[in-house]
């Protein structure tokens, strides 16, 4: 990621700062437009092109959207299209990641990434409906129609509009990878990040609380913690915090012994 996507991507927090109330509707035109966005070749060269001035990009963003959009949402669209970004892949990553920041302030009382790892869950133990989520041989109407019929009455509107917009827009994630970053986008905009934790078998509540707070204690954050029971594991602890992976399940080391013993 180049330092002007990284000085965009700060600006677009504090352009969320600055909304006030933050409400479903604008979360879904942002995810929206990054849709538009990313099917137009033209609009992305555009809105990047870095002979451009901000002026001229927000009179596009205004042309394009403003009668389509809430006013809230064409102004954070406008604010996002006039800064610099190191290329247009960069820009429709700031424009999502901005809808899942909207998306997750408009409901804080709503555990929505809890929500999108279970549908995470759902889908690694479902091969058939993994692949008509993610096949890109399944048109995007089919797999919005999957969407709307496994989450009806079972997800928010926030998760029900994060998860349609990924299946649309994939820009070449398979969908747990697609779940698990949203759910760590909305963890991050709440203020802690998401540990999983698997085991071979259910950890004790005294366990896990131990765990938690030998965790936070040396990554000095808080932490939402999700459990995965899979016997695989054999026994032992293997927890992923974001990039990093603690393995120390006893599957992990009879691996490891195996390819010493193979060397």
């Amino acid at each position: 990621m180049g330092s002007a996507t990284r000085k965009a991507l700060a600006g677009t927090h504090a352009a969320l700062t600055s909304l006030g109330r933050a409400e479903l509707r604008v979360a879904e035109d942002l995810l929206a437009a990054g849709r538009i966005i990313g099917s137009s070749k033209q609009l992305r060269t555009a809105l990047t092109d870095s002979e451009a001035d901000a002026a001229q990009k927000r009179a596009l963003v205004e042309a394009v959207f403003g009668s389509k959009l809430a006013a809230d949402s064409v102004t954070l669209l406008t604010d996002l299209a006039s800064s610099h970004w190191s290329d247009s892949r960069d820009l429709l990553e700031g424009i999502e990641e901005l809808g899942l920041r909207v998306a997750s302030e408009s409901a804080r009382d709503v555990p929505i990434d809890a929500e999108l790892f279970a549908i995470q869950r759902a889908v690694a133990s479902d091969a058939e409906l993994e692949l008509a989520l993610g096949s890109k041989l399944n048109p995007t109407e089919s797999k919005v129609q999957v969407v709307d019929k496994l989450l009806a009455g079972n997800a928010s509107p926030q998760t029900v509009a994060i998860v349609n917009h990924l299946v649309q827009q994939p820009r070449g994630r398979r969908i747990g990878e697609l779940l698990r970053h949203a759910a760590a986008v909305v963890a991050e905009q709440r203020g802690f990040e998401i540990a999983t934790v698997t085991t071979a078998t259910p950890l004790s509540s005294e366990q896990l609380d131990r765990l938690v707070r030998g965790l936070e204690a040396q990554y000095d954050r808080a932490l939402r913690v999700n459990t995965i029971v899979d016997p695989a594991v054999l026994g032992g602890v293997r927890v992923q915090i974001g990039d990093d992976v603690i393995d120390g399940s006893v599957a992990s080391r009879l691996s490891s012994l195996r390819q010493k013993l193979a060397g």
